[in-house]
C-alpha cells in the first residue's frame, strides 16, 4: 500500500512476530522522534552504537539522518503504530560502488527483526543504486550486530582491529541470500495469521436480530460449528444474540478479540475498523461489499496503522476445521468438513463449489479462505500457511488476479515439492485480447503468461472447477504415476473405446503388452477376452477375475497406471456393484496408480473407499479420468526433474547496457523503438549474434555498404527504416536478392520514393542463408514481469500462432521446455533427415534474452524475428527494441500488499 501522507516510497511489512510495520524514507520532520529514538537507548546500547556516550550523540545522528538529501545517501526509518522504533542508513565515499552503513533499534525492540527488514529494505535500494557492497564497524563486543550482519545471507567478511572490528557485506543476489529473505517471509507471514486463523477469541460486528442477515448467519455458524474459544456480538440494541452475549461497541467487550468479523454497511466500515485498531483488535475478515475507493483506503490504512491482517472486503468467510477450534466464519450453507485440502478462493460462489465437492468427496478442508477482494492476505499467504499447519496435504486456489506473481512463483515453487497445488485458470477469455504494438506484444496473451506462471511453478492449471474436483480425487487418493503409460481394461468394447480416445487426446500413451503379460492376462480372464490394450475382459468376467487382472497390471513394469472402463450389463457377473468389490476389496493405494470410469454414475467424481484403507476415484466420463491421470503424470514429471539452474552468460556487459538504454532514455523522455545502431549496441552488450549490417542514408552509402556486404553470391538485403515502423514486409518496406550497384540503387530510390518524409535511412545485409526462421522476444507484463517468447517465425508467425513462453529469468530447464514446446520443434532436432538445429545456440540466445529482459526493467518489448537456425549457428536477422522509461521494482523485497 502507498502511504499517501508520505509518498510513494512508503511500503509497510511484518516483522518476525508478524507484527506489522512501515518502512519508509527518512524526511526533515522526522527530527525530534529519531532524537528521541536514541535519547531513549540505554547506556549501554549507546556505546555499542556510537562507541562512546556523549550528551550530542542522539542530536547529532539525527542530524545526520534528516539532512537534506544528497549523493550516496540513503536513510529509511520503521514506525509501529506512528513511533519510530528503527533507522538504518548508509553512505558512499570516494567508491560510490561501497556504502557506510549504521543501524538503530529502539530500547527494548531487540530480536523482533527490525534491523533485519531494515537492512534488506536498504539492500534493495543499494543495489538499486549500483552500489555492490555495504562496510561497517563494530565493537568486537557487540555480538548482536555482528549476528545481524552473518545472519542476513549475504556474503560477509570482518577485519578485526583491536577492540573493532571491520565488516564487510557484498550485496550479490544469489539463492542463498533470497532463501533467507523468503525463510524469514514465511516465519513473520504465518504469525501474522495466527490470530486470524487461530483466534483466541472473535467478535462479531454487525449481526442483528433480523433472520436471513450475513452477520446473523456468521454468528450463527460460529455457534453452531461449535467454536471452543470466547465469542462475541456486538450490537448495542441487544445483550444477546443467538445465546451469545452482545455487547454495545468493541471497546466494551469483557476481552479484546484477536479477530473482528464486520458485517456493517460499506459507509460503516473504515470507522468500525479503526474501532477495532484502537482496542488492539489483530485482524478483520470483512465480509460486507460495496466500499467505495475512499472507504477502501480507509479501511487499508487503518488495518496497516494497527498492524491488524486483514481477509476481504466482499467475501464469504475463514474456516479452520481443527477439533481444537473449530472455527467456521462463514456464511456458507452447511459447515466443512474436516479434512486435508486448504482453500483460497476470490470468487464465493467458487468457494462454496469446492466446499460442497471436498465434503462429498471425504477429502474435506483443513482451513478455507475466501480473499474476496484482497486486499491484503492474498493466496501467497495461504500457501505459507499450509506449508507449516501441519494438517494440509493439497491446496486449492481459484485466483483471478495477482499481486506479486514472481514472489507467488517463488513460494510455489517450494510449495509444490511438498503437496500438490492446483488451481483454476479463471480470466481466460480476457487474456484473449492481443496488443497490436509488434509480434511479440501480439504474441503475449495473458493466458500465456498465467499459463507460463503455473507451469514453471509446478502448480495444476485446471479449466474448470469440475476438473479441479476431479484432479484433486486422484492426487488424494492414489500415488503419482511415473509417467504417461496407462493401460485399460473394461467389460464392454465400446466404454474401451472411449477410455481410450480420452486418454490420446489428453496426451497419454496405450502402450502395447509383452507376449508375457498377454499370456499372464488371458490365464485369469474368462474366454473370448481381447488382451490388447484396451483389455477386453467381456461382460462375462467375474469380481475374482477383474481382481486378478488388475492386480497382474498394477505390477507391470510397463504400466504407470490402470484405468477401468466399467458398465453394468444383464450378464449375472458383470451386475450391481460386484466389480467396483474386485476394485475396493482390498488396498486403496496400489503400487500403481489406479482409477475408474462409471458411465451410469450420478455424480461427476466419487471416493470408493477400500475395505484396507484409501479409496479409489470413480469418474463419471472417460475425459474427466484421463484428465486427471495427465494432470497427476505431469506434477510427477514436474518433481522428479531437479531444480533448474541459471547459467553463467560469458560476454555480458549489464553496466553498458544500463548506459545504452539511460542514454536512449535522455534523449527520449517518452521512450521509444531503438534505431538500428542503438539496438545493435544493446544487443552486443548481451553477446547476441546478429547478421553483418550497415547502416545508409543516401544511395552511395548503400552501394559502398552493399559492396562491402555481399557473400559469396554478391546478393544483398535492403530494409527501410524508420522510428516506429514495425512490419516492414506488410509495408513492402524491403528488397530482397539484389545484384549489382545497379539493383542497389533502384532499391533504395525505390524506397526513398514510396517512404519520402518518413524513412530516415536504410539497412543492408549479406542475403541469409537457408535455415529455420524461428520468433524469439520479450515482452514486460505490468503485473507479471518479463515474458519471453519463442516459436516458429517468419512472415507467418502471428497467423500460425506456434509460439511458447516462459517468465524471466529463464533457468536451464525453462529454455529446454521453451525448445520443445511448440509444434515446430520437431524440425529444431532434426525432423525429416536435415539434421538439427544448433541447439546450444539456441539456448545461450534464449537465456542471454531472458537476461536483458531482467537486466533492464525499462525493455517493454524485444522482437527478434527472423533467427535464422541452422546446424551450424543461430543469427538473429531482424531485431527490434522499446525502452520506457521504468524503474526496477524488487519482487522479492518483503513488503505486503
Amino acid at each position: 500500500m502507498t502511504d499517501d501522507k508520505h509518498g510513494p516510497h512508503t511500503v509497510h511489512a511484518l516483522l518476525a512476530d508478524g507484527t506489522t510495520v512501515c518502512i519508509r524514507p527518512v524526511e526533515p520532520g522526522d527530527h525530534e522522534p529519531l532524537q528521541g529514538l536514541y535519547e531513549e537507548m540505554s547506556p549501554e546500547n549507546l556505546r555499542l552504537r556510537f562507541f562512546g556516550a556523549s550528551r550530542r550523540s542522539a542530536e547529532m545522528a539525527a542530524d545526520h539522518a534528516c539532512a537534506p538529501p544528497r549523493p550516496g545517501h540513503r536513510a529509511l526509518l520503521a514506525e509501529a503504530q506512528h513511533q519510530v522504533i528503527g533507522l538504518a542508513e548508509y553512505e558512499t565515499g570516494e567508491d560510490t560502488g561501497r556504502a557506510e552503513i549504521s543501524i538503530a533499534v529502539a530500547e527494548g525492540l531487540h530480536h523482533r527483526g527490525v534491523g533485519t527488514l531494515l537492512l534488506e529494505h536498504l539492500v534493495s535500494a543499494a543495489r538499486a543504486e549500483g552500489i555492490t557492497a555495504f562496510t561497517a564497524d563494530a565493537l568486537a563486543e557487540n555480538h548482536e550486530v555482528l549476528q545481524l550482519f552473518a545472519d542476513l545471507g549475504l556474503r560477509a567478511s570482518r577485519h578485526f582491529e583491536g577492540p573493532e572490528v571491520r565488516c564487510t557485506i557484498e550485496l550479490e543476489e544469489d539463492e542463498t541470500y533470497l532463501s533467507a529473505v523468503e525463510a524469514r517471509g514465511r516465519a513473520a507471514d504465518v504469525a501474522s495469521l495466527e490470530p486470524l486463523l487461530r483466534p483466541d477469541s472473535i467478535a462479531v460486528i454487525g449481526a442483528g436480530r433480523r433472520p436471513g442477515s450475513v452477520g446473523r448467519a456468521l454468528l450463527h455458524h460460529l455457534r453452531t460449528g461449535g467454536f471452543t474459544r470466547r465469542l462475541f456480538a456486538v450490537n448495542p440494541s441487544v445483550t444477546s444474540l443467538l445465546g451469545v452475549p452482545s455487547y454495545p461497541s468493541v471497546g466494551a467487550l469483557p476481552k479484546t478479540p484477536d479477530l473482528a468479523v464486520l458485517a456493517v454497511p460499506a459507509a460503516a466500515v473504515p470507522a468500525t475498523a479503526e474501532e477495532c485498531g484502537k482496542t488492539g483488535v489483530r485482524a478483520l475478515l470483512v465480509v460486507s461489499a460495496g466500499l467505495d475507493r475512499n472507504e477502501a483506503h480507509a479501511l487499508l490504512a487503518a488495518c496497516r496503522t494497527y498492524g491488524m491482517r486483514l481477509v476481504g472486503p466482499n467475501c464469504l468467510g475463514v474456516s479452520n476445521t481443527d477439533p481444537a477450534l473449530s472455527l467456521d466464519a462463514t456464511f456458507a450453507a452447511d459447515h466443512p468438513s474436516p479434512g486435508t485440502a486448504g482453500v483460497a478462493v476470490q470468487s464465493g460462489g467458487v468457494g462454496i463449489a469446492l466446499l460442497d465437492g471436498l465434503s462429498r468427496l471425504g477429502v474435506g478442508v483443513s482451513t478455507f479462505v475466501s480473499l474476496g477482494d484482497k486486499y491484503d492476505v492474498s493466496g501467497n499467504d495461504m500457501l505459507q500457511w499450509w506449508e507449516s499447519d501441519g494438517r494440509t496435504e493439497l491446496a486449492l486456489l481459484h485466483l483471478e488476479s495477482f499481486g506479486n506473481p514472481r514472489a507467488f512463483s517463488r513460494t510455489s515453487r517450494r510449495v509444490t515439492r511438498r503437496m500438490p497445488v492446483l488451481t483454476v485458470d479463471a480470466g481466460r477469455t480476457d487474456a484473449g485480447r492481443r496488443a497490436a504494438a509488434s509480434h511479440t506484444a501480439a504474441a503475449a496473451t495473458r493466458t500465456m503468461t498465467r499459463q507460463a506462471l503455473f507451469t514453471q511453478a509446478g502448480i495444476t492449471a485446471t479449466g474448470s472447477v469440475g476438473e479441479l474436483l476431479e484432479t484433486a480425487a486422484l492426487l488424494h487418493s492414489q500415488p503419482l504415476p511415473a509417467g504417461t503409460r496407462v493401460a485399460i481394461v473394461t467389460n464392454a468394447g465400446g466404454a474401451g473405446v472411449l477410455a481410450a480416445d480420452a486418454c490420446a487426446e489428453a496426451g497419454l500413451s496405450l502402450p502395447s503388452f509383452t507376449p508375457e503379460v498377454i499370456d499372464d492376462l488371458l490365464a485369469v480372464l474368462p474366454e473370448g477376452a481381447a488382451v490388447g490394450n484396451p483389455v477386453d475382459a467381456t461382460a462375462a468376467v467375474t469380481e475374482e477375475q477383474l481382481k486378478d487382472c488388475v492386480e497382474r497390471m498394477v505390477r507391470c513394469p510397463g504400466i504407470d497406471a490402470v484405468l477401468l472402463a466399467l458398465v453394468p450389463t444383464a450378464v449375472a457377473a458383470a451386475t450391481g456393484d460386484n466389480l467396483v468389490r474386485a476394485l475396493t476389496n482390498g488396498p486403496g493405494r496400489r503400487p500403481r496408480t489406479v482409477a475408474v470410469v462409471r458411465l451410469e454414475q450420478d455424480l461427476p467424481v466419487k471416493l470408493l473407499p477400500a475395505t484396507e484403507g484409501g479409496a479409489v476415484p470413480s469418474y463419471a466420463e472417460p475425459g474427466a479420468a484421463a484428465r486427471a491421470l495427465a494432470h497427476a503424470a505431469r506434477r510427477s514429471a514436474w518433481l522428479s526433474r531437479p531444480a533448474g539452474t541459471m547459467p553463467d552468460l560469458a560476454g555480458v556487459d549489464t553496466g553498458r547496457a544500463h548506459t545504452v538504454a539511460e542514454t536512449f532514455l535522455a534523449a527520449h523522455p517518452d521512450g521509444g523503438w531503438l534505431d538500428p545502431r542503438t539496438c545493435a549496441e544493446l544487443l552486443a552488450c548481451y553477446d547476441i549474434p546478429q547478421l553483418a549490417w550497415a547502416w545508409a542514408e543516401t544511395e552511395d552509402d548503400a552501394v559502398i555498404a552493399a559492396e562491402r556486404l555481399r557473400g559469396p553470391d554478391g546478393r544483398v538485403v535492403m530494409k527501410a527504416h524508420w522510428p516506429g515502423l514495425l512490419h516492414k514486409s506488410e509495408q513492402h518496406a524491403l528488397h530482397l536478392d539484389l545484384q549489382g550497384d545497379s539493383q542497389v540503387r533502384a532499391a533504395f530510390r525505390d524506397l526513398e520514393t514510396r517512404f519520402a518524409g518518413l524513412m530516415t535511412g536504410v539497412v543492408v545485409q549479406p542475403l541469409a542463408a537457408r535455415g529455420t526462421e524461428l520468433f524469439a522476444g520479450v515482452v514486460q507484463d505490468e503485473v507479471f514481469g518479463p515474458l519471453v517468447l519463442f516459436g516458429l517465425g517468419g512472415t507467418a508467425t502471428e497467423v500460425l500462432a506456434d509460439h511458447a513462453a516462459r517468465l524471466a529469468p529463464l533457468t536451464d530447464h525453462d529454455v529446454h521446455d521453451l525448445i520443445t514446446a511448440p509444434r515446430c520443434a520437431p524440425l529444431l532436432f532434426g525432423a525429416h533427415g536435415s539434421g538439427p538445429v544448433d541447439l546450444e545456440g539456441l539456448e545461450q540466445l534464449l537465456l542471454r534474452l531472458s537476461r536483458m529482459a531482467s537486466d533492464l526493467p525499462q525493455l517493454a518489448e524485444a522482437d527478434f524475428n527472423p533467427v535464422l537456425a541452422t546446424p551450424g549457428h543461430v543469427t538473429v536477422l531482424d531485431a527490434r527494441v522499446r525502452l520506457l522509461p521504468r524503474r526496477a521494482q524488487d519482487p522479492y523485497l518483503r513488503r505486503l500488499r
